[in-house]
């Protein structure tokens, strides 16, 4: 657990100093569509971007303008000020405009040699697919030329097979969270998953073998009300853990530093390893940008909600993301249509003038769903 969860919040983990100094390459990338199996067919260390709260944006703000997400400003603050100088390139995708305006500033500044621009479909249909099919093997050619590597269809189906267990690994982790008496908080496994998504996947699942097994043993946590947690993309371990402090337990979550990262990804062959990749991550992108797919997004969510019994649910989304913010309003709506409680939290990502805000309204939500959980614990008895 101590290696998972250690020295998790981190930029630059002693894991990806050593693999530095032995001379490994890293690629960082920040959205759950870029398939990391590619990465790592070619024997390099896929990195996801992460901010960790960083509250520090003057570098950030010269080049990006204040009405972005402050988590983009954070993650370009860290790329400008040489914190994030250990990658050997980017990966950009189109998750949304604020996304592409870090990466295209941050490649501005800094020139990686390295810089690729992997287009994603906002469709799930048979002519996106076919269009995200040729996208990944531009990404393929292009990793293959600049770093002299080959990446073999039989490397690639190895590293679909390593990734599949990581992710099933997940969902046993996940398990232990939703049990009665839960096993772990959501604010351990955001670290885990943090964590995990800057190391090579046979590694991570090393230790999540280890995790599992442990946590297995323990014994679980009360909780004043079960919580599910949902909305834009946060590595936050401090607001989890500030939720969590007040007395509600996080024991599930939609959130793409978490389940969307991993749920439901499946392709239909291996026969041909990049169209299953392209199914595999096309078709299980639960976010607003996927236009059509409300109500598979929605469902999703309900059914997470239901799978780990919650009390009540807490929509949260940095400021000025439009995404998630228009989203929060059918979903608000569609969960408390479904029996249940909904807080919606908008924030200032890293902002420590936030937390008191944040500390009183989690407060007032536990005790407005405070007979709804005292229904459930006495049900149980």
């Amino acid at each position: 657990m101590e290696a998972l969860q250690g020295r998790s919040s981190d930029v630059q983990t002693e894991y990806v100093r050593s693999w530095k100094e032995r001379g490994g390459k890293v690629l960082g990338y920040a959205c759950v569509a870029t398939p990391v199996e590619i990465i790592e067919a070619a024997g390099i260390l896929p990195y996801r971007i992460k901010a960790f709260g960083h509250p520090d944006t003057e570098l950030g703000d010269s080049y990006l303008a204040r009405f972005n997400c402050r988590f983009c400003r954070s993650c370009l603050q860290l790329g400008l000020d040489g914190t994030y100088d250990f990658l050997d390139g980017l990966i950009e995708t189109n998750g949304c405009d604020h996304l592409r305006g870090m990466f295209e500033n941050w490649q501005y500044a800094k020139k990686y040699e390295f810089f690729h621009y992997l287009k994603v479909p906002h469709f799930v249909r048979r002519d996106s697919l076919e269009y995200f099919t040729e996208e990944l093997s531009l990404l393929k050619l292009a990793v293959e030329e600049h770093f002299g590597v080959e990446i073999t269809d039989d490397a690639l189906r190895e590293a679909v097979g390593t990734m599949n267990q990581v992710q099933a690994r997940l969902k046993d982790l996940y398990a232990l969270r939703e049990e009665e008496k839960p096993r772990l908080s959501g604010a351990e496994t955001l670290r885990v998953i943090c964590t995990g998504s800057s190391m090579r996947a046979a590694d991570f699942l090393f230790l999540l073998d280890r995790l599992v097994e442990e946590k297995s043993r323990e014994p679980g946590m009360e909780a004043r009300a079960r919580l599910l947690l949902l909305g834009s993309a946060t590595d936050e371990v401090g607001l989890v853990a500030e939720i969590e402090d007040q007395g509600g337990l996080v024991v599930a979550d939609a959130l793409c530093y978490g389940s969307r990262s991993f749920w439901g990804r499946e392709g239909e062959s291996l026969e041909e390893p990049l169209r299953y990749l392209a199914e595999k991550y096309l078709g299980n992108l639960f976010c607003p940008r996927m236009f059509m797919e409300y109500e598979r997004r929605r469902d999703f969510i309900l059914d997470r909600a239901r799978q780990a019994g919650v009390d009540g649910a807490i929509i949260t989304y940095n400021k000025f993301c439009d995404l998630h913010g228009v989203e929060a309003v059918s979903l608000r709506s569609d969960l408390e249509n479904n029996g249940i409680p909904v807080l919606v939290l908008e924030k200032d990502y890293g902002s420590p003038a936030d937390a008191g805000r944040i500390r009183t309204r989690v407060q007032a939500f536990l005790e407005r769903i405070g007979g709804r959980t005292a229904e459930r614990v006495e049900a149980t008895r």
